[in-house]
């Protein structure tokens, strides 16, 4: 189905096209390629389901204005994922095909994986075509309650506003963490990765979606429920071994924000080339209540037994050894320790 130069595409198969043609002119407020006078290629990942179904209400209202803004001057397609994980196989194709940007429309959970669609078997994916000289930029327009990656950018949960950025093309580079386990693959992250109680929490989480923000409580409720603190050995900066003793949790940061809105790596910045890791050590449930607040506005730092560090790299493991010890990215459940984080800096370019 193509509408005045956008091409709607729906659970499109890996094999698919995702850059279809229309007949306008170029957009004057993207930069055209030195190379020729050419339209611009975006690919907008929708997930329709997202937030209980009101991204995709909330992206159908949005799409008058996103063609009376860019549908005269660019081929836009847009793609509706299917179910987890789609958005990496779109977002790989278009990379392949010579796309100029892919834009995540909704919150956290499609961006996370429209990033790891930016790579491949440890490497950064590239486009096919040797007479492509351009890459890939990252975009995002954020929806329904937000997105916590915007938060840092501090960006305004206004999907016009995202669109005239993408209108103007400004790019900059950000930022993406890799977490490796002892399988060796590799998983990306832009946010926060976390580890422990905050990770088991976002587990739960994670089946209690349907009540919006408030299923970040109901997680944490229920992690709280049998948990202890741990040792865990951890090694920064490929240095020596150190024993972190009864960690509550571990807060790996590329930026500030996680779990709707939580300020728990107050430093971190996607464009230092570096985490901020926060700690958190021999906190009872009574103290998450006490210092919620703090937690959330990232006034927590001076707390007891709360520490912060700077670093590119973090090895961690169990002292037990018992391999009970989740992990998370992005509110995504990746297993249990041991692993290994380390800074990608200036991976990818993002309209900003």
């Amino acid at each position: 189905m193509v509408y005045y130069g956008i091409a709607l595409v729906v659970a499109m198969p890996k094999s698919s096209s995702l850059i279809l043609n229309s007949l306008n002119s170029m957009a004057p407020d993207l930069p055209a390629s030195p190379a020729s006078s050419r339209r611009r290629d975006l690919v907008f990942v929708v997930n329709p389901k997202g937030a209980n179904g009101r991204t995709g209400k909330d992206w159908k209202k949005l799409l008058p204005y996103l063609r009376s803004r860019l549908g005269n001057d660019c081929n836009i397609c847009e793609s509706l994922t299917s179910g987890p994980c789609h958005a990496i196989d779109i977002t790989r194709e278009a990379i392949r095909e010579g796309a100029d940007a892919v834009i995540a429309v909704g919150g956290d959970g499609t961006l996370h994986e429209v990033i790891n669609g930016f790579f491949w078997g440890g490497k950064p994916v590239s486009c096919q075509d040797p007479q492509v000289s351009h890459k890939t930029a990252l975009g995002l327009i954020p929806l329904g309650t937000g997105s916590d990656f915007a938060r840092t950018l501090k960006w305004k949960n206004n999907p016009q506003d995202a669109i005239e950025r993408i209108a103007k093309g400004q790019r900059s580079q950000i930022d993406i963490g890799v977490i490796s386990g002892e399988d060796g693959e590799s998983h990306y992250f832009n946010n926060v990765a976390d580890i422990h109680l905050t990770a088991k929490a976002g587990y739960y989480a994670s089946k209690y979606k349907r009540f919006g923000n408030l299923c970040y409580v109901i997680g944490a409720l229920q992690a709280f429920f049998g948990h202890h603190n741990q040792d865990l050995k951890i090694k920064v900066n490929e240095g020596e071994w150190e024993v972190y003793s009864q960690v509550t949790a571990l807060c790996i940061g590329n930026a500030k924000f996680f779990g709707g809105g939580m300020k728990i790596t107050p430093n971190a910045d996607p464009r230092s080339g570096k985490f901020e890791v926060v700690t958190l050590q021999d906190f009872k449930w009574y103290h998450f209540i006490r210092y919620l607040d703090r937690l959330y506005n990232g006034t927590h730092l001076s707390i007891k037994n709360v520490s912060s560090i700077s670093a590119r790299t973090l090895e961690i493991e169990e002292v037990s050894g018992n391999s009970n010890i989740y992990v998370q990215s992005d509110g995504e459940f990746l297993g249990f320790l041991p692993r290994k984080f380390c800074i990608l800096p200036a991976s990818i370019e993002m309209i900003s």
